[in-house]
């Protein structure tokens, strides 16, 4: 595979970036050890999604699973928001996730995708990477990195993306689990599990009669009074 200049290639490791070519040394080597040592693709088998999930679904799942969430991403970052609001020209954007992380001391823009990654996705990247700089970014903050999730990538169309963008970004995969309806189990596991409506009603059962027990306050109340 030819290397294009200011890009990691396949050969070496699957995520590819352009953090040589757009980062000073040694932060640019730093950013490069803290992505290359991640797992690849992420694993994100935590999650419970179904075949059919959009970008908004993982998103959920993610932060609902932060923990182990932050574990995947390795040591360092720190959570700042969701769907984190910029204001740029009179329009309204927003990022997916938004973490700082403490090592690099920069923000890291994460942007979901549940398909293949598209050439696309880098122009927008690097426009979100620009507003975050001059809008979030304290003087002494390095430059903000971008890091685009997708399922599916071809090396080749991520590397010719990333070419020639000025602001630092990765492309990485992630994989998960997926979770399957009830209504689409084989026809002769359905009758012996239960259904949706059960579960729920067996659920239900419990916090009613919760609700009818008159709640005596919190035991740290009583001690103080």
């Amino acid at each position: 595979m030819q290397k294009l200049p200011g890009t990691t290639t396949l050969r070496s490791w699957r995520k590819t970036t352009n953090f040589q070519a757009t980062l000073p040394a040694p932060q640019s080597d730093l950013a490069q050890q803290i992505i290359k040592d991640i797992k690849d693709p992420y694993n994100f088998d935590f999650l419970t999604l179904t075949k059919e999930a959009q970008e908004r679904d993982l998103e959920r799942e993610l932060l609902a699973h932060l923990r182990q969430f932050l574990i995947e991403l390795g040591v360092g970052f720190a959570f700042v928001g969701s769907q984190a609001p910029l204001e740029v020209g009179g329009e309204d954007f927003r990022l997916d996730l938004l973490f700082y992380h403490l090592k690099l001391r920069c923000f890291v823009v994460i942007d979901l995708k549940m398909g293949a990654f598209k050439p696309e996705y880098a122009g927008k990247m690097n426009f979100y990477l620009s507003a975050v700089d001059d809008m979030l970014c304290h003087p002494e903050d390095k430059p903000s990195i971008g890091l685009i999730l997708c399922k599916t990538k071809n090396g080749i169309v991520a590397e010719y993306a990333l070419r020639g963008v000025g602001k630092p970004l990765g492309v990485a995969l992630f994989k998960h689990a997926e979770f399957r309806h009830l209504e689409k189990l084989p026809e002769q596991l359905k009758g012996r599990l239960p259904t949706i409506e059960e579960i729920e009603a067996e659920l239900a059962g419990p916090q009613e009669s919760m609700e009818e027990v008159p709640s005596e306050g919190h035991p740290l109340e009583s001690e103080q009074r």
